[in-house]
């Protein structure tokens, strides 16, 4: 444990030079000096150069990253329309829908083939609005019907 702390505590007094940054990013330290200036790569100027620390390094990465764990924000949609395990209202906004159909879906069985009345049941439990809550199954492709039978569609659940 203090030995991770201590790794924590080395590696935020870290620092690079504006050109090493640039090197490390592959970029040009123009556009690096550019950066800093404005405030987009956090930095400290020290004389005529700017330090920056690998935490800051990372913290930029992570903003300017194409792989978004939204998870904090995630759980904040599912903490805000769920209360007592129950959904408090359907999201009329389609991204926090999308989040709370999400949910619901990951507590499904993806192996098990379900009726129309046990998804019924199964919502029930949520909302009493079945009928919507299952129509947007369907409409976010969460999930397939045929023949009054439901099947959750493989996606990454890792995120909920």
């Amino acid at each position: 444990m203090e030995k991770e702390k201590n790794k924590e505590y080395e590696s935020s007094l870290r620092f690079f030079t504006s050109s090493e940054v640039a090197d490390i990013l592959k970029m040009n330290p123009q556009v690096i000096a550019r950066k800093l200036l404005a405030g987009e790569i956090e930095g400290y100027k020290i004389g005529k150069d700017w330090r920056v620390s690998e935490a800051q390094l990372f913290a930029f990465l992570e903003r300017h990253s194409n792989q978004k764990h939204d998870s904090g924000l995630e759980s904040k949609i599912i903490q805000s329309f769920f209360e007592h395990g129950r959904l408090k209202s359907i999201p009329t906004v389609r991204n926090k829908r999308v989040v709370v159909l999400k949910y619901l879906v990951s507590k499904l069985d993806p192996n098990k083939v379900y009726s129309e009345n046990d998804i019924n049941k199964f919502l029930m439990a949520f909302h009493p609005d079945v009928c919507t809550l299952r129509r947007e199954f369907i409409m976010n492709k969460l999930m397939v019907r045929k023949s009054g039978n439901y099947k959750v569609i493989a996606w990454n659940r890792s995120h909920v």
